[in-house]
């Protein structure tokens, strides 16, 4: 008996698991039980959605807290976002009622009372986010070492929406600057979905120290149904308006989005519970209007929710209550906020309108939906905005193109893309820099050095870097250096560092916080004018007053199709994909999910990819000195292409990346341009001598290092030579 892991729990877990019926533990918490237990390790979960990642590693943790009281907070929980730190909480608190372990979720929406009293006795499991993390590091450092010296877990949830951004390696700081105050460093407990290549999730999650890292994998696996269908739209940015002068081309426009909105309508009525998908606030928001008003039309009941950051926690908290509840029928759009591990009871399908912007996007989304026992519904929606074409790459629907080639890369191969790990994470630096000086008031140089640089983030960052950092922060007044030598915040970034925002290392835009009398609608960014109309929650408002000092808009609810104020552009496409379109492209490969549009739609690219013979080379003329180049390679290769380009001294047009762009050219034909590009590529020029625009990325605080460390940076960490030119040599 005493073999068996479940006889390894303390007894109120046993009596948990009775009282919820579990037929059995499942593989992955068996050896996580085991692993926790029975080993000092690290340990990297990855397994699917909803296959019990989190209860695997939170019983024996709470075993081993039960069992053995640590003197200060035990377990530390640390979540990507507010909304799953707040499902996560339920959950762990239904596992403590029988105990006298506390747990604390703290983040902005969590009030200031509940906080101090944990603090008063600080026990039990700590869930915050990286950014309440980063606040209790620089205003609560006197008290870091009665809060943590005994905390033995830290669990990271959803390791892989950090691994590869700002904001996990300054995870993987504030864990190193917390185990310098440890008499042994905290174990770490990774959760994952999908992963591409674990051996970088396993050295990620190791970081600076030296214990190693167990990887448990969930071998089961799960019938999947797929369907993905096509449907062309007018062209959005012209609007219905410009075929006002055609009444018939008018209502033809009309009807193909009249077509769309009602197929998915059919669609989120047909099952009690669906969840949708877009890769934009501005989307969701508009697919739910379209939801609302198709049915108050037909007098059906209104059961649609909308979910993303920008929406008030009341309103996210009533959609996620919506889709649990098993006596209703809901319908929920969402961004990323819900592809994460929150708990949305059983989903009958996954709905997604457009292309996930990567494999291991479509992976997790995928696996939100078939918790009935069934298999795991998702439905994909290529939508394209119909144009006059004037060549292939503006032809092509690379939308679908793309849709096609990540179900097909998981399908086929398993593959997820592997994360990218910079070498010179400059704005985390600042940041970090800062962030250290704030918690100590005042360091010397050597401390500051001696603080910073032995973070595992920095290792590649060299004395030379950081010194030239430190002065240049001393020019512009960011530093002031004391009579006694030490540096302190100087007057110029006392607004930044001091003000709440700075606790985040990712970029966020102004933002004005949308009310309607008292009520809390949500944010948007920018600011509206007075009258104008807005689209928030799924419902068109008014503005009505704009408080710019308080960033408050007042409004009130109207009918319409207003306009939404959000930005923001997705991540890169990897080369893995883009070189699938091109397979997908040139094959006749038939695909059993493809719906009749999407069927059409494909052939008619193929027959146009036949037509220009694109299996023979993809440059292609389009007048005298003027040709368009189908790179058919990864985002961050094709900007090196145009920066080896724009070194040699020719110039580009229409720029349309990763997926194509127009070269003019001194040659009068296709393999007159391959004779020249490929004589750049025999001798091309170093990375640190091509043209460098500021990174493509959203870096934070980038303004506040050395343009030529930038470079440098740009140089290392956004360009790919050696990429670029192996797909010039097979255009």
């Amino acid at each position: 008996m005493t073999g068996n892991p479940f006889y390894k729990l303390a007894p109120f877990i046993q009596e948990y698991i009775y009282r919820n019926k579990w037929e059995t533990l499942r593989d992955i918490q068996v050896e996580a039980i085991r692993a926790v237990l029975d080993t000092s390790d690290h340990i990297l979960i990855s397994s699917g959605t909803a296959s019990g990642k989190t209860e695997a590693a939170l019983l024996p943790i709470i075993t081993d807290l039960h069992r053995n009281p640590p003197s200060t907070i035990g377990a530390m929980y640390i979540g990507p976002l507010k909304a799953l730190i707040n499902d996560q909480f339920e959950r762990v608190a239904e596992l403590l009622e029988e105990t006298d372990i506390p747990v604390q979720s703290w983040h902005g929406d969590v009030a200031q009372s509940k906080k101090q009293r944990f603090l008063q006795r600080a026990r039990g499991i700590l869930q915050i986010t990286p950014e309440s993390l980063e606040a209790m590091l620089i205003n609560r450092h006197h008290e870091l070492k009665r809060l943590f010296h005994d905390t033995r877990y830290i669990i990271i949830d959803e390791v892989h929406a950090f691994i590869d951004s700002d904001r996990g390696r300054q995870v993987m700081c504030q864990l190193e600057r917390l185990s310098r105050l440890q008499a042994e460093s905290s174990r770490r407990i990774g959760l994952s979905a999908t992963i591409g290549e674990p051996q970088l999730a396993m050295d990620w999650l190791c970081g600076d120290t030296e214990i190693p890292v167990q990887l448990i994998t969930s071998q089961k696996t799960s019938s999947v149904e797929i369907g993905l269908e096509y449907f062309p739209l007018p062209n959005r940015q012209d609007g219905l308006d410009k075929e006002a002068h055609s009444p018939e081309a008018a209502r033809k426009a009309r009807a193909k989005e009249a077509a769309y909105n009602e197929h998915l309508y059919k669609m989120t009525r047909r099952v009690p519970k669906t969840l949708i998908f877009a890769n934009s606030r501005a989307a969701t928001e508009t697919i739910i209007m379209n939801m609302r008003r198709i049915a108050a039309r037909r007098k059906d009941p209104n059961f649609y929710h909308v979910h993303h950051g920008s929406i008030s926690a009341p309103y996210r908290e009533a959609a996620e209550a919506a889709m649990k509840d098993e006596n209703q029928y809901a319908c929920t759009a969402a961004t990323v906020t819900l592809e994460l591990g929150i708990d949305l009871g059983q989903l009958d399908q996954v709905i997604q309108v457009n292309s996930t912007r990567s494999v291991s996007s479509f992976v997790q989304r995928l696996g939100r939906s078939g918790r009935r026992g069934g298999p795991s519904r998702m439905f994909f929606y290529s939508t394209e905005e119909e144009e006059e074409e004037r060549h292939i790459g503006e032809e092509l629907p690379w939308n679908l193109l793309q849709t096609i080639a990540i179900i097909q890369l998981y399908a086929e191969e398993k593959w997820i893309e592997p994360p990218e790990i910079p070498q010179m994470p400059l704005s985390l630096l600042y940041h970090q820099t800062m962030s250290i000086i704030k918690s100590h008031s005042e360091l010397s140089p050597p401390q500051i050095a001696a603080r910073v640089l032995t973070l595992s983030a920095f290792q590649h960052i060299t004395q030379d870097h950081f010194r030239r950092i430190l002065r240049y922060l001393l020019k512009i007044e960011h530093l002031e250096q004391t009579e006694r030598g030490g540096l302190i915040i100087g007057v110029e970034a006392e607004k930044i560092v001091n003000h709440y925002r700075f606790y985040a290392v990712f970029c966020d835009e102004v933002e004005y916080r949308v009310r309607e009398k008292s009520r809390e609608i949500g944010t948007i960014q920018g600011e509206p004018e007075v009258d104008s109309s807005i689209l928030l929650a799924g419902y068109a408002w008014q503005v009505l007053k704009v408080d710019e000092e308080a960033r408050i808009i007042e409004v009130k609810r109207i009918k319409g199709r207003p306009a939404t104020l959000w930005r923001g552009d997705g991540p890169p496409i990897h080369t893995g994909v883009s070189q699938k379109i091109r397979q997908i492209l040139l094959s006749q490969d038939s695909y059993p999910y493809l719906k009749p549009g999407a069927i059409e739609r494909l052939q008619r690219a193929r027959d146009t990819a036949k037509s220009a013979e694109l299996a023979e080379t993809s440059i292609l003329p389009l007048a005298p000195n003027s040709f368009l180049i189908l790179p058919f390679c990864g985002t961050r290769q094709a900007r090196t292409q145009l920066r080896l380009l724009e070194h040699a001294g020719l110039k580009c047009n229409n720029i349309c990346l990763p997926y194509f762009y127009e070269l003019e050219c001194d040659a009068t034909n296709a393999p007159a341009v391959k004779s020249k590009l490929e004589a750049i590529c025999a001798e091309p020029p170093s990375a640190a001598e091509l043209p460098a625009p500021m990174p493509c990325q959203c870096d934070r605080y980038s303004d506040y290092v050395p343009k030529d460390l930038l470079h440098e940076a740009y140089a290392l960490d956004c360009t790919d030579i050696p990429g670029a030119i192996e797909s010039i040599k097979s255009l």
